[in-house]
């Protein structure tokens, strides 16, 4: 039975995809097949019949193909200009504008993932002290989860090794009551990177605080709303991210939401964290449109922090966007002004990073360090609900700020010495006792390690040469303790406080094992991590270290783990690994048993073009 088109049908065929716009050309092929069907009146001869149905059916593939690479930018269709609502959170006034419709595809290539230069080897008898401020940051960690199940290795350098190691807990000491806000642990062993060398890890932990105890607090969502954030996996994810951290929050808490795109606006104004209908009602309201003016945005943000500020409380603005700030106050130094003098103020901010393909993470992370709080990127609803949900009190309530750490390495032991990551966070050595150098903050519960890869005097094959007058011309030997490798110190601020205490351990000789299996789980797994990190990279110190010693240790130290986030690391790793071995093969251009070339790709449709010398397109043998 053959289908006839008639003009109404035709005609409903193209037009009943809601927001869907047509293109010209649709409309022109529109116009033609309805004009064709006027002239033979409906009944024309089959053949004009049937070259009316192809018209309809390739207009209708067209159209087809829009609705498919807008489907998330037309599930909103619309932005929300600026709104406000009343502190119940009643709607007081909202105006639409049109959805912008030239955001279907960013280049990836607009990412901007910062290269660092790694840490090189220092000489302890040179150099014989390391300062850096700890990090709690586990953004690199989750950006490249995503990009590995994307089939895609990072750019060398911008993985940032310290996120990937602080991503995962390890199993360190509660601090004793009545003592600093975290416990301070240190374990040596063998190196698996090279074979003569030690590994040092350093691990603090912070007191655990549940979620019941967290006091009052005033959250202002500072959320990107720009048509950049149209995609599924940037607006829809954050407004059910937020949710779920909403669901937390009781009636002592307050929740305002500012948004910005060409221009910014209040959606919610102080309401109280149990008026779950209102906070959900205006979290799904929110669509996306427009260019990005974060910093008018961050302006309104800190204004609502502070009209609703809670003494002793928690104040703080989480920033969640793709970081493309890209009209407005755009100066990053002005925005770093802001930041940190609110966060002088007692409001911190933390940044959520959503997206891929024009997305800051530079920006993401230096935002957060200069706000008193950390930066995490949401790929999945997972990730959302392990950052705002398990570890919310983390997330929100800093016990320590500007905490630093300085190593003094003792050059009668040591020889050598590198930290492994931190290069960003590195610090002077003066800076270590100076209270007005800005450092890094602990949140409750949070763990925070680093690792440092050491030569022994004694163990020779030094990557520098000896020098001629750093030695005691009698003795051969500095006069240095002969039972202490180094000494640690740690600084820290009480977060309402601007004087620093002072921490301090001595790292003995004799508390290494001999053998890298005699260490423990976390520490074998921490070594894994940050070996991946490494090889990311590109590091040039991994001489007997490549993907198959790395399974081997991560296998061998997955310990316990509640969450399956080992187990992941390890699927991961193997992804990676895949990944590498198959860019090291050659691109075979031929058909096996043939020296014909593949038939170039139709660039639309992803569809081989039909051979000429192959009229009927048989399959190659």
């Amino acid at each position: 039975m053959k289908t006839i088109y008639s003009q109404k049908t035709i005609a409903h065929s193209l037009l009943s995809w809601g927001s869907v716009s047509i293109s010209a050309s649709n409309s022109a092929a529109l116009f033609l097949v309805m004009l064709s069907l006027t002239a033979c009146g409906g009944k024309g001869s089959e053949a004009q019949q049937r070259q009316a149905e192809l018209q309809a059916e390739q207009s209708h593939k067209e159209v087809s193909l829009r609705r498919a690479e807008m489907r998330d930018v037309t599930k909103m269709g619309r932005v929300a200009a600026p709104m406000q609502m009343s502190t119940h959170g009643a709607v007081m006034g909202m105006n639409i504008a049109p959805m912008p419709s030239d955001y279907a595809a960013i280049p990836l290539a607009q990412n901007k993932f910062e290269p660092l230069v790694q840490n090189g080897i220092m000489v302890a008898g040179e150099i014989p002290v390391s300062t850096f401020s700890i990090d709690v940051d586990t953004g690199s960690y989750a950006t490249l989860r995503r990009m590995l199940r994307e089939g895609r290795l990072p750019e060398k350098g911008t993985v940032r090794v310290e996120e990937m190691l602080n991503y995962f807990s390890y199993d360190y000491p509660l601090p004793a009551k009545n003592a600093a806000p975290f416990s301070v642990t240190t374990e040596l062993a063998p190196s698996p990177y090279n074979d003569d060398m030690m590994l040092l890890r350093i691990g603090l932990k912070g007191y655990d605080l549940p979620k019941s105890q967290l006091g009052a607090s005033n959250l202002v969502f500072l959320l990107d709303v720009s048509g950049s954030m149209a995609s599924a996996d940037k607006l829809p994810l954050l407004q059910t991210a937020l949710k779920l951290l909403t669901a937390q929050l009781s009636a002592q808490d307050k929740v305002s939401i500012v948004v910005y795109a060409g221009a910014a606006g209040v959606v919610l104004d102080g309401a109280s964290g149990n008026n779950t209908q209102t906070l959900t009602y205006a979290l799904e309201q929110l669509s996306a449109g427009g260019s990005t003016n974060g910093g008018q945005g961050i302006t309104q943000a800190y204004q609502l922090a502070k009209k609703h500020f809670i003494p002793n409380g928690i104040n703080r603005v989480i920033l969640a966007t793709d970081g493309d700030f890209n009209v407005g106050v755009t100066d990053f130094d002005d925005l770093i002004s802001l930041i940190e003098k609110e966060k002088d103020h007692g409001i911190g901010l933390t940044t959520l990073g959503f997206g891929l393909g024009n997305y800051n993470d530079q920006l993401m992370e230096q935002l957060a360090d200069k706000g008193n709080g950390n930066y995490a990127y949401i790929d999945t609803l997972n990730e959302a609900r392990k950052v705002l949900v398990d570890e919310l009190s983390s997330t929100l309530f800093s016990i320590a700020k500007d905490v630093k750490i300085q190593v003094e390495f003792n050059p009668a032991l040591i020889s050598e010495y590198r930290l492994i990551g931190y290069e960003n966070r590195a610090l002077a050595r003066e800076d270590f006792n100076n209270d007005k150098v800005d450092a890094g903050e602990i949140g409750a519960g949070h763990t925070v390690t680093a690792l440092y890869e050491l030569r022994y005097v004694e163990a020779g094959n030094r990557m520098n040469d000896k020098l001629r007058y750093g030695v005691d011309a009698q003795t051969g030997q500095e006069k240095y303790s002969r039972e202490e490798i180094a000494f640690l110190k740690l600084r820290y601020k009480l977060p309402e406080q601007t004087q620093s205490q002072l921490l301090s351990y001595p790292i003995r000789l004799d508390q290494s094992v001999k053998q890298l299996e005699q260490a423990s789980d976390d520490f074998r797994f921490a070594a894994a991590v940050a070996g991946l990190g490494q090889l990311l990279n590109g590091s040039h110190y991994l001489h007997q270290f490549d993907y198959a010693q790395l399974s081997q240790l991560a296998r061998s130290a997955l310990g316990d783990d509640p969450f399956g986030y080992r187990h992941e690391f390890v699927q991961l790793m193997e992804t990676a690994a895949a990944i590498e071995q198959s860019n090291q093969l050659p691109i075979k251009k031929t058909f096996d048993g043939s020296d014909k070339s593949f038939a170039p790709q139709d660039k639309r449709y992803g569809e081989p073009m039909r051979d000429k010398s192959n009229p009927r397109n048989e399959r190659l043998q």
